[in-house]
């Protein structure tokens, strides 16, 4: 038991705390900093209680103490030696009184009151003394402030002061708000470097590559004189003009006044109308240049294929991500229940295969950039097939494996945008449909856990390493050379386990289960995360999404609005535009 114990000596005697518990405890006052930064201020406030005084241009004072001044800000922590090493206690700075009193106040208190009219003259003086909390709210409060006739000259203010978010938070809203921006006065007193930046981005959100060359014939008659010449012929280098319809060409550009005053401009015209005559004389056309491959706005969604078992049908919608909506997109001429998806170029959406629950050569395809969306019918394949894989390899589309007239398959046929023409490849080791390219499988006796991969250089299949389970129905997608092999099913049932390959490695290592089984889901690779999008599992057909983060190994669930029919394949596009 503790007690208290007498001890005394010669220089006198005192009262010692004895205990049996040699623990000590540590107490902490949670309000001593606050109290001591109030104390501090109120002193700052007086003259002679400070120890440095800052002088500013229009000749007012305002004080404040040496040891508070060099922790916040590493604008003074950098005078530290002349200041100490001098005894100085007078500082001239170039930011007015106001500003500088708010600043120095926000350093004894942390609070600042930031409103429209001192947003950029203490986003400016919080530059000078390196001070980035306030540098930071300013730069957010400016953000709330942005609209189409003012981003401009925030932006060149976030470039002055060297406020990087803001900077790309502007940058950001000017492309996606381009069409509004270019109504307003800051467009015109673009510089003609400014001018290259803004229309050369591919991202540029237009509706249509007419309104970039029409701000740019503004901008240039703004300055005719300045403009007119060079600088007129420099820009239109940046002008899509084949992604341009035939019959605005003739009656806007060909003869416009400005074009005529510079011949050179006469040659993105002529690649302009050779490019739309090539489009009347061959259905599927690949860019060949910058000029011909449309902007890509941004704003990404699914166009989703579906089939509904009851109606028979097959039916396309576009999902948005960010909303989680369905939109119904234009339907395909053919009914395709077995079908394939492959993008090209970012531009075409092929489905290939599969019609009314059957095998067939036939091929569409829709080109996602233009204003009046349809699907186009394309070259038969060589080979009736359903339940294939297709692969996109260097703008080839590759129609691979799958169940023909005369049962499983293992032969592969691409299509060569060139020429126009499909041509057979090297024949897989094993027959497979159900399956994902090179992916598992079913051979017509036995699932297949098999992988085997092609190098279209060589015209060779190899195999790899095998999954840890067979699958038919399975998910694959790749994502930063990374390849994930998601649910499927075998005769043992549906699978909500997934795996995923490393070339690096060559093995397979399994990842997170997803929350539901599920087979013949869309699998969809979008902002670094791995879409799986319906399906069905042994009792249902699935409305949901799951989606999984490869840096937490983690899958995150949400319910999908009803549509009709089974999601079962699915690309990730450009928004398209509608008439």
């Amino acid at each position: 038991m503790d007690d208290i114990r007498s001890t005394s000596s010669e220089q006198g005697s005192k009262q010692v705390l004895k205990s049996y518990n040699c623990e000590s405890t540590k107490y902490e006052n949670s309000n001593h900093a606050v109290e001591v930064l109030k104390g501090l201020q109120s002193m700052q406030k007086v003259e002679n209680l400070s120890d440095i005084i800052l002088q500013t241009d229009d000749g007012q004072k305002v004080f404040g103490h040496k040891a508070v001044l060099l922790v916040v800000s590493p604008y003074f922590r950098a005078m530290l030696p002349s200041i100490y090493d001098r005894n100085q206690d007078f500082v001239n700075i170039s930011i007015d009184s106001t500003t500088l009193r708010m600043l120095v106040d926000y350093m004894y208190t942390g609070v600042i009151t930031v409103t429209r009219e001192n947003v950029k003259v203490l986003l400016a003086a919080a530059n000078i003394l390196q001070m980035d909390y306030v540098k930071d709210v300013c730069a957010e409060f400016l953000q709330t402030q942005l609209n189409p006739s003012n981003c401009l000259g925030i932006k060149a203010f976030a470039d002055l002061h060297n406020s990087v978010e803001l900077l790309s938070s502007c940058e950001a809203y000017i492309k996606k708000q381009f069409c509004e921006v270019v109504e307003y006065d800051e467009f015109l007193s673009l510089s003609f470097e400014e001018m290259i930046g803004l229309i050369s981005c591919n991202d540029l959100n237009v509706p249509s590559e007419e309104k970039v060359f029409e701000s740019v014939i503004k901008w240039v008659q703004h300055e005719l004189d300045l403009r007119a010449d060079d600088s007129l012929l420099n820009l239109m280098s940046y002008v899509r003009l084949p992604l341009i319809g035939i019959q605005y060409i003739l009656k806007e550009v060909v003869d416009h006044p400005l074009l005529q005053r510079i011949p050179k401009c006469k040659d993105y015209v002529i690649e302009a109308l050779r490019f739309n005559l090539l489009k009347t004389q061959q259905i599927f056309t690949i860019p060949q240049s910058i000029r011909s491959k449309p902007r890509q706005s941004g704003h990404k969604v699914f166009l989703v294929l579906s089939w509904s078992r009851a109606m028979k049908m097959s039916y396309t919608n576009w999902y948005d991500p960010e909303t989680n909506r369905f939109q119904i997109a234009p339907g395909l001429k053919e009914c395709r229940s077995n079908a394939d998806l492959g993008l090209v170029s970012d531009q075409f959406v092929f489905a290939v295969g599969g019609v009314y629950n059957s095998s067939s050569r036939s091929v569409e395809f829709i080109d996602i950039s233009t204003r009046s969306l349809r699907w186009v019918p394309m070259i038969d394949m060589l080979i009736s097939r359903r339940n294939l894989g297709i692969g996109v390899v260097n703008n080839c589309i590759y129609a691979v494996g799958g169940e023909g007239d005369t049962g499983h398959l293992n032969t592969v046929e691409v299509f060569d945008g060139s020429i126009q023409k499909w041509r057979m490849v090297s024949s897989m080791s094993t027959k497979r449909s159900r399956f994902r390219i090179g992916v598992g499988g079913y051979n017509g006796s036995s699932y297949l856990k098999s992988v085997e991969c092609y190098n279209p250089t060589l015209d060779t299949w190899t195999p790899v390493a095998e999954m840890s389970e067979p699958r038919i129905g399975v998910g694959v997608g790749v994502l930063g050379n990374i390849m994930y092999a998601i649910g499927g099913c075998n005769s043992s049932g549906f699978f909500k386990c997934g795996e995923k390959y490393s070339p690096s490695t060559g093995n397979w290592t399994p990842i997170a289960d997803m929350h539901l089984c599920r087979a013949c889901a869309a699998v969809i690779i979008f902002n670094g995360m791995v879409y799986v999008i319906g399906g069905f599992n042994k009792t249902s057909v699935l409305f949901s999404i799951e989606i999984y983060n490869p840096d937490t190994n983690t899958w995150s669930i949400k319910i999908l609005p009803k549509c009709i029919g089974q999601i079962y394949d699915g690309v990730v596009v450009n928004k398209p535009l509608y008439d």
